[in-house]
């Protein structure tokens, strides 16, 4: 004898209660303390990435903006220990960062997308002739 589901309502979306803590935003990685200097600078980099999208990316390209962001906050302490104490840099994992991280800013696109802030017609046309009316 089977199971019906007929009598259960249909699912329309998920509950914010039924998202992770990343998928909702709270937290930017799993178990990472997002009062960190690192976190904030990879929550700084990747506020950047999305205002050069236009400031509403797609799913697949947060993604892989926020990958971005973290790579290119790992390739700044890289170098800042390098300048800090000297120490010597693998450089072949260093250039395999770079790499990578170009690619993935070519794959969301590089250049600043303009955000349209062109008036509608009635908008336009409300400011044009708002002294004539008077």
């Amino acid at each position: 004898m089977g199971i019906s589901l007929t009598h259960r309502k249909p699912v329309v979306g998920t509950k914010s209660k039924q998202r992770s803590r990343i998928g909702n935003g709270t937290d930017l990685l799993p178990d990472m303390d997002g009062r960190s200097a690192i976190a904030r600078r990879i929550r700084e980099l990747l506020s950047e990435l999305i205002k050069d999208m236009g400031g509403d990316p797609s799913s697949p390209k947060l993604v892989i903006a926020k990958r971005a962001a973290v790579l290119a906050a790992w390739c700044e302490c890289a170098e800042a220990k390098l300048a800090k104490d000297d120490t010597a840099l693998d450089i072949g994992t260093y250039t395999t960062a770079i790499n990578t991280l170009r690619r993935l800013l070519t794959d969301i696109g590089l250049e600043r997308k303009a955000k349209d802030i062109t008036p509608s017609l009635r908008d336009y046309a409300a400011t044009q002739y708002a002294g004539a009316a008077s």
